[in-house]
């Protein structure tokens, strides 16, 4: 990662320094220098957050539209899988193979990570395994690019995405990074634990001590940031994730919960046919939802710790996901 060591120092031009930074700054000549759009975000970061508009103008005139991250965002919503499709897409020999290995070469961090912040390190892990296969799948696009694209050429997310490249840009003055070399995915998630920019300056953390946040390379920060989330989310240490369920009776789909959100507790469950297997109070909110697994429906309650995994991502599949990766990473360290 290329260091800018006087981003905020507005007595010392920017586009001095980025002479010295190499490759990013060869560049063609991008696509959004002198648009209006562009100009009034600048004002907006010169007034309000301290920017020089030189130097913004000058990361400007290098950042390209890109037309691939358009096409992916518009794209219609693929058919939603079943938990019998998904759940193979992630709980997988190789993930769970290079998952004990991870776990292994930084056994230490993350024993660290679970003393200070409660969070096991298996959970960790899953969900570095999950989003991108350990580091394998990071993304390739430069952060800036595809936040600007999404920010002045995607008016349907506009507002969120405009938000998301004002994080960007001070996370990067933060940091004292080159904004032109950072990478992510499509939509502008960065490194091992794909942070959005606005998780980054919350939740992401100096795990090493070595004075900068380096969740692309830095598996110590990252490991970190991901604990340090999931702390900051409810999570809440040594308690369960879900517990499975027997269901009979007609009133079974009545103790659905509509969305993600608990709305009943395991006491009105139970009286709607649902029984945990696990003893459970009966004034306990929990997130009651089926899947339809391999061998059929699948009736579980999700908990405190799995509504926590739903902040990450809020999706009840990629929460048991990551969930069951987990218990197989525990599984399988134990048996190798």
């Amino acid at each position: 990662m290329q260091v800018m060591r006087s981003w905020a120092a507005r007595s010392v031009p920017w586009i001095g320094l980025m002479g010295l930074l190499g490759s990013a700054q060869q560049a063609s000549a991008g696509d959004y220098g002198g648009s209006p759009q562009v100009t009034q975000f600048i004002g907006e970061m010169t007034r309000d957050y301290g920017f020089a508009s030189d130097q913004l103008n000058e990361v400007f005139r290098e950042v390209e539209r890109k037309q691939s991250i358009l096409d992916a965002i518009s794209r219609p919503a693929e058919r939603v899988k079943p938990w019998s499709e998904y759940r193979p897409m992630f709980i997988t020999d190789a993930r769970i193979a290079r998952g004990v290995d991870f776990w292994r070469q930084h056994e230490a961090v993350l024993a660290r990570a679970e003393r200070e912040y409660g969070v096991p390190a298996q959970v960790i892990v899953a969900i570095i395994g999950v989003e991108t296969f350990f580091g394998r799948n990071t993304g390739n696009y430069r952060v800036i690019d595809a936040l600007s694209t999404l920010s002045f050429d995607y008016p349907p997310r506009a507002p969120f995405f405009r938000k998301e490249l004002r994080e960007f840009l001070m996370l990067a003055r933060d940091e004292q990074l080159d904004p032109l070399t950072l990478k992510g995915s499509y939509a502008g998630a960065m490194g091992l634990p794909q942070f959005m920019p606005s998780s980054f300056r919350a939740y992401a953390v100096d795990f090493d001590g070595d004075g900068h946040i380096n969740i692309w390379t830095d598996a110590d920060d990252a490991i970190g940031s991901v604990a340090s989330y999931f702390k900051e989310h409810g999570w809440v240490a040594g308690q369960p994730v879900v517990s499975r369920a027997s269901v009979s009776g007609p009133q079974v789909d009545d103790g659905l919960s509509p969305g993600i959100d608990p709305v009943k507790n395991v006491g009105q469950l139970r009286a709607l046919g649902w029984s945990s297997h696990d003893a459970l109070r009966d004034d306990l909110p929990v997130t009651a939802f089926r899947l339809q697994g391999a061998e059929g429906p699948e009736y579980w309650m999700g908990l405190k710790n799995f509504y926590a995994i739903t902040r990450y991502n809020r999706s009840v599949m990629y929460a048991m996901a990551v969930h069951q990766l987990s218990e197989s990473l525990v599984q399988a360290r134990g048996v190798k």
